[in-house]
């Protein structure tokens, strides 16, 4: 027999929602329970601390509790619990449940479980039958007495009357939640009606799949009308239905792939046209317009390219590789490997792949650049130190006319030496990142007075005049006191090496956009305009011979400009040749 799948849902969702208000009214009435203690609790401590202050300055003004029965009666009436004042000693002298009479037949109350919590801990709570009154109350007790302990303070309230609250809360939890599962059974109904009705119109599902279309496949099975349908179409399409979730997966493997790839793919056919261009291909070359069925000459015009295509598509060999170099728009250097694509013994395509070696090829030349330069400024003063060590050994250490000449050489020569080792171990520590700049705030016109300084001897040899426009109110900077003070040294350097005899040199600082821009300004030999983007690279010279003779390294301005980069500001250089050169720089602010 079939069970209607309506009906099936209805009964399903039922018990769910049946078992699910089942745990939550356990669950309710479980935090009910907590909820109505702990509110006791709280209002009992909180009635009892009121009336502990009453009770306290009732003793202050009276100065006895001869009165402590009539202020339990007006503490019950008030607050509607028994209240209880028992002195420090157990003795019951007020209690709002019994007369005067009773009162004085009461027991010691002073063992009792809630008294003696509330002495020695601050407040006493427990449960328990009363004999003197016969019911099962709740009590809580605290101590009285503002300089020392007077008594204890306690209430009670009847088990009963808790009860009947619980009781209460409980009818009011089982009605609502009746009232929902009444609810959730006629949404449940219509709910189970709505979801079979299109189920039962599967049937035409079944026949459009039957002519061809595989594009919807059932996956429920059941003993019911969904059942029936979902057994029909599975028999007509599973086996298509793989075969076609197959090569999805394929393709979107390969196109995962490719999309993930930075290198450049492309995949021509035998004829040579293109069927396939990862984006990365057409995004090295800015190619807009879709590859596909174009010739691979067209879109990469490159000998190189041309060349592994006509070996791979002949036959001529199955693999093939080549450098090239391409302009778009800057120049790129690629390393071209191509695979032809066989199908038995005859080639029905290739893949070529684009690998972008700009960079690795750059760092080679710098790395060549950088060891021919080392090199040739090494050879120069090792050169000078041998020539004129060996000029000594060979006599002229006897000829006091030239030896001193020839010792001050050396010195000079090992100085340069010294200045080279030390800006390459500079430039080092900066380019690897292993250099240590402690940022402070400081002024900036101390670090140039500073500067000033050092270079005096060499200013005044060439009678240089030089100018310091830094305003008193300037901002201070974030900045390497140190190194702020080499940059400032090598800028300063330079042009009093390169500003000719009675000369001008000038140093400004002015605020920026949350930065001071510092300029060192001379009217030097100034700068080809075709030399200045080359001034910041290690070892590049305007003038060898001079820089040679002036004892630069070519290092001083690559040094510069890493250091202020370090520092999260900029430099630039201005020059007009043979009237000048102004470097400046920028230093955030602090």
């Amino acid at each position: 027999m079939k069970i209607k799948l309506h009906w099936k849902l209805t009964a399903i969702f039922c018990s769910a929602v049946l078992l699910g208000l089942l745990i939550g009214y356990i669950y309710l009435i479980s935090q009910l329970r907590t909820y109505l203690d702990s509110n006791l609790e709280y209002n009992l401590r909180r009635q009892l601390t009121l009336a502990r202050d009453v009770l306290e300055q009732h003793a202050a003004n009276e100065g006895t509790l001869t009165d402590a029965q009539e202020l339990a009666g007006q503490f019950s009436r008030d607050l509607g619990v028994r209240a209880t004042i028992i002195a420090h000693d157990g003795t019951v002298v007020g209690d709002s449940d019994l007369n005067r009479e009773q009162l004085a037949n009461v027991e010691n109350h002073l063992k009792r479980v809630e008294v003696q919590e509330a002495i020695h801990k601050g407040i006493g709570v427990s449960r328990r039958f009363s004999h003197t009154i016969g019911k099962h109350l709740v009590y809580m007790a605290i101590p009285f007495g503002r300089e020392k302990m007077s008594g204890v303070l306690r209430f009670a309230i009847p088990v009963a009357q808790v009860e009947l609250w619980e009781a209460r809360s409980q009818k009011i939890v089982l009605f609502a939640l009746f009232l929902v599962f009444v609810l959730s059974l006629g949404f449940t109904f219509l709910i189970s009606i709505r979801v079979s009705r299109p189920l039962r119109e599967m049937a035409g599902i079944a026949q459009a799949m039957s002519d061809g279309d595989f594009s919807r496949k059932p996956s429920i099975i059941s003993q019911d009308e969904v059942g029936d349908l979902a057994r029909a179409i599975t028999d007509m399409s599973e086996e298509i239905g793989d075969k076609i979730d197959t090569i999805t997966q394929e393709r979107a493997r390969l196109d995962a792939v490719l999309s993930s790839m930075s290198e450049g793919v492309m995949a021509i056919d035998e004829k040579g046209l293109v069927i396939l261009m990862n984006p990365s291909m057409r995004k090295l070359f800015l190619i807009e317009v879709a590859p596909e069925g174009k010739r691979a000459v067209e879109l990469i015009r490159n000998r190189a390219v041309v060349d592994i295509v006509d070996r791979l598509l002949p036959g001529q060999q199955p693999y093939a590789s080549a450098e090239a170099a391409f302009f778009v728009p800057d120049e790129k250097i690629f390393l071209v490997n191509g695979v032809a694509v066989l199908r038995g013994d005859r080639p029905r395509g290739a893949v070529l792949v684009f690998h972008d070696i700009t960079e690795l090829r750059r760092l080679e030349k710098v790395r060549q650049d950088f060891v021919a330069n080392v090199s040739h400024e090494l050879r120069t003063p090792v050169a000078s130190i041998k020539g004129y060590a060996e000029t000594l050994l060979d006599g002229a250490l006897a000829d006091p006319a030239n030896r001193q000449g020839f010792v001050k050489t050396i010195l000079e020569n090992s100085d340069r030496l010294a200045r080279l080792i030390d800006d390459l171990l500079d430039l080092s520590k900066i380019e690897s990142g292993k250099m240590v700049i402690s940022f402070t705030s400081l002024d900036v016109r101390p670090v140039v007075e500073r500067s000033i300084n050092i270079l005096k001897k060499q200013i005044q040899a060439k009678r240089l005049t030089v100018s310091v426009d830094v305003p008193g109110d300037l901002p201070k900077v974030r900045a390497d006191e140190t190194r702020l003070s080499q940059v400032l040294l090598n800028l300063l350097d330079n042009a009093v090496k390169y500003t000719p005899e009675d000369g001008a040199v000038k140093i400004t600082a002015s605020t920026g956009e949350k930065a001071v821009r510092v300029e060192v300004v001379d009217t030097g030999i100034g700068i080809p305009e075709k030399d200045l983007p080359r001034v910041f690279e290690r070892f590049y010279r305007v003038d060898k011979a001079r820089s040679r003779e002036l004892g630069g390294t070519g290092l001083g301005l690559s040094i510069v400009k890493h250091i202020v980069l370090a520092h999260g500001g900029d430099v630039s250089v201005h020059s007009e040749f043979g009237h000048g050169t102004t470097f400046s720089f920028t230093i955030p602010l602090a």
